[in-house]
């Protein structure tokens, strides 16, 4: 899980490779950072769901991330071709040059290995991937395939995966610069990977389907199908469970990643965001033309659709708070979800078009990017752990309490 392991990244304890430990002693190691990290939580005032600031960013910013560790916020800004970088103790931005592109490279997705530091920025048009380094922000650029439109981090492996949807490959760079090819279906537009199993998952637009590579040899194991034009992915490693949207058929199909079987969900219309809890086996899929975001039991695969805000597109959770945030692109605003009730809050972004969501729950931050504004907007959450965070930490640390 990325929380409990950037939690042990933190605190020193993160293995430099996928088997360099047993699961059992990471387990306990980072049962001592989550509880020591809960516990600072706790002692934090209660907060309500309050716009922080509005950070002045270049034009027209796109996808956002985090380094939980660092406490930094990245979006791409497509015309300047730039990345901006904004410190989350001060909520001011610093802006990182990707040179002078042929064309705006709108759309460009971003990621972060928080283990090395490093930021991952997808050109769309110049077909590469720009190398950031999170402390001197030096650049170097990898060439990937025709037209990346997505990118993932498995931060153990230090391995990188672009899909590229018009050479209907994925790139994996192996570090900074090492580059492989590896042919999936039509058109891939999505990739998430499991980092427990070492596998990754590319949802192909065209092909109506979800290639599995492995990790290790880089080779693609199974081809599962999917409803049509499946958009995006999202991997459950708790539960080896893969939840793909399909924007056509209305549906997410969900994979059983022990055996690559899959069945197909019905959900509302055009579902565009896609985010899941793993604590509480509970995915949420936004539905931009029905206005609704499904609640999807991971167990049983019942649904519960709740109501949000206009044309839902970007979907984020706090697992720790068990809160839900759901980007509202043209209302300008951010619906909040409490995972326990399905109750819904409204909270105003001051943002024309909200685009880009993300959540830090180490600093209990939102961030938004706005395309009309040209900024990113900070908001605070609501203070305290959930019961399954609590239940959690309880756990992990009874476990831990037996190796003396």
């Amino acid at each position: 899980m990325l929380l409990g392991s950037i939690t042990a990244a933190k605190c020193g304890f993160a293995p430099a490779g996928p088997n360099s430990i047993s699961h059992k002693t990471s387990i306990r190691l980072v049962s001592i950072a989550i509880i020591c990290l809960s516990l600072c939580f706790l002692a934090l005032p209660a907060h309500a769901q309050t716009v922080l600031a509005k950070v002045p960013v270049s034009p027209h910013p796109q996808a956002i991330t985090l380094n939980p560790l660092s406490n930094k916020a990245y979006t791409f800004d497509g015309p300047t071709n730039d990345v901006a970088e904004i410190d989350g103790a001060t909520n001011t931005a610093q802006f990182i040059s990707l040179g002078t592109p042929p064309e705006n490279p709108l759309n460009g997705a971003i990621a972060v290995n928080p283990l090395t530091n490093t930021i991952y920025a997808v050109n769309i048009v110049s077909s590469n991937v720009a190398v950031i380094d999170g402390v001197t922000h030096a650049v170097t650029f990898v060439t990937t395939g025709v037209h990346p439109v997505a990118v993932a981090v498995n931060r153990f492996t230090n391995k990188v995966y672009t899909a590229n949807f018009d050479s209907s490959n994925v790139t994996v760079i192996d570090g900074a610069n090492n580059a492989t090819n590896i042919t999936v279906g039509a058109s891939p537009t999505a990739v998430a990977i499991n980092q427990r199993t070492n596998r990754i998952y590319v949802a192909n637009q065209n092909s109506a389907s979800v290639s599995v590579i492995n990790g290790r040899t880089n080779l693609v194991e199974a081809t599962v199908p999917t409803g049509s034009t499946p958009f995006l992915v999202a991997v459950n490693q708790a539960t080896n469970k893969i939840y793909v949207t399909n924007l056509s058929s209305n549906n997410v199909t969900v994979i059983d990643g022990a055996t690559n079987t899959a069945v197909n969900i019905p959900v509302g219309r055009l579902p565009r965001g896609l985010a899941l809890n793993p604590l509480t086996n509970k995915i949420y899929i936004a539905n931009a033309l029905d206005n609704t975001v499904t609640v999807l039991d991971g167990q049983t695969n019942a649904t519960t659709n709740v109501t949000v805000g206009f044309f839902p597109q970007a979907t984020a959770v706090d697992p720790l708070r068990d809160k839900i945030y759901v980007a509202n692109f043209l209302a300008g605003s951010i619906t909040v979800i409490d995972g326990a009730t399905n109750a819904t809050t409204t909270v105003p972004a001051n943002a024309a078009l909200v685009n880009g969501l993300a959540v830090n729950p180490f600093t209990n931050r939102i961030y938004t990017s706005d395309l009309v504004d040209d900024a990113v907007t900070v908001l605070d959450g609501p203070a305290g752990l959930s019961p399954a965070a609590l239940g959690l930490l309880d756990g992990l640390g009874d476990e831990h309490g037996e190796d003396h």
